[in-house]
């Protein structure tokens, strides 16, 4: 029986294939809208514009989930709330496949939020308990690798296969591999009890410990210049490269392919140099963006930018996973809820601002705005946690 105040001797490798499984799960089922959104609206006889806001509403729930969950499962042995995590994944999915009207598929999503924002923010701390301490940053890049996979798969076959089976049995195939994941966790997670003589500190304490405020900061600048690159690149692709379609899912499969490698190449780097890999990433993110704005009528230049941005990336999300467990070690489930909350606003933010700079200033204007986010947020890395990293 793992507990928390004591170190682990044997990691438990089943136990973390069987995490990347989950999340592979839930980000498909996270994902699958986007390429099915047109499908659903005509069954429904809603606007795509309602539609889309089952993307929306998975967010914001996601959102709430990561600030409340830690407290409100406090008590619970952690084994129990993730496999929990994957029920409501299971939940979520045959309601939205059996719904007939929008508000129910809505509700279905909502549940979604909870197990994605959930799952996050004990993902962390979970990792913590399932390997030895040196091996961290290892299990945390095969747990992120399923959301490199779901990138990858997720959306091309949700809409291939979604005009050959329809979208309703999509969602049936989804609710399977919540299955599928809640069987495999539950035969590998060990028991995880919860320390019931802990008191958890608040997020805002949290927040006050050294080097988190600042990298609090530098993840806001990271993710809503992502994200407001990543919304806007296929318009980017179409009116400043002119691209075709052809041309565009080849591009787009380039940035998920080098995203899973990065993700794979992130445990090795970070065990190695978890200051330099955040700040070099980050780094690198921010040069692909001014070259992308400056030369993006150059199509074969876009493809190489956008695969090196997505290698990087790939190391982003593990990267400051691992910072929380460097940084506060102690209150891993809360500075993961922290993180989660972070980047959720990130990129609502990011998807926002790039919106109105886009319609000001077209495409190039949100690359340069990203670029100019993304090297502040390198340059907070390198100058400001040097000494928590």
């Amino acid at each position: 029986m793992v507990h928390s105040d004591q170190p682990v001797q044997k990691p438990a490798w089943g136990a973390v294939f069987a995490m990347s499984f989950g999340v592979f799960g839930l980000i498909t089922a996270e994902f699958l809208p986007v390429s099915l959104l047109t499908p659903i609206a005509d069954s429904l006889q809603v606007t795509e514009g309602q539609a889309g806001q089952t993307v929306t509403v998975t967010a914001l729930m996601a959102l709430f989930t990561s600030l409340v969950i830690s407290l409100a499962t406090r008590r619970i042995d952690r084994r129990w709330v993730l496999l929990g995590f994957s029920l409501i994944l299971v939940a979520s999915n045959l309601l939205v496949a059996f719904a007939d009207n929008l508000h129910v598929i809505l509700a279905g999503r909502l549940l979604l939020g909870i197990a994605i924002g959930g799952f996050w923010t004990l993902s962390t701390a979970t990792a913590m308990r399932l390997v030895p301490a040196d091996q961290v940053p290892k299990a945390l890049s095969i747990i992120f690798s399923g959301v490199s996979l779901a990138t990858i798969i997720a959306t091309p076959l949700g809409s291939f296969l979604g005009d050959i089976i329809g979208w309703r049995n999509i969602f049936l195939l989804t609710a399977l591999l919540g299955g599928l994941a809640f069987i495999w966790q539950f035969f590998s997670l060990p028991a995880m009890p919860a320390d019931r003589e802990k008191r958890h500190g608040s997020m805002l304490s949290v927040l006050m410990r050294p080097g988190m405020r600042w990298g609090m900061v530098a993840i806001i600048m990271l993710f809503t210049g992502h994200f407001a690159f990543f919304t806007y690149l296929r318009p980017f692709l179409e009116t400043v490269a002119q691209v075709n379609v052809h041309a565009l899912s080849l591009i787009l499969l380039a940035f998920g392919v080098a995203n899973f490698v990065g993700t794979s190449l992130a445990g090795y780097l970070l065990m190695r140099n978890l200051h330099l890999t955040l700040g070099g990433t980050t780094l690198l993110m921010g040069i692909m963006a001014i070259l992308l704005a400056v030369f993006g009528h150059n199509s074969l230049l876009d493809g190489l930018c956008i695969a090196l941005w997505g290698m990087a990336f790939g190391a982003i999300p593990v990267g400051w996973s691992t910072w929380i467990t460097r940084t506060v070690p102690d209150e891993a489930e809360t500075g993961g809820g922290l993180l989660v909350a972070t980047i959720q606003l990130a990129i609502t933010v990011g998807a926002a601002a790039g919106g109105w700079v886009f319609d000001a200033n077209g495409a190039r204007g949100v690359f340069f705005a990203s670029s100019v986010l993304i090297l502040l947020a390198s340059m907070t890395i390198f100058t400001r946690l040097r000494q928590r990293a």
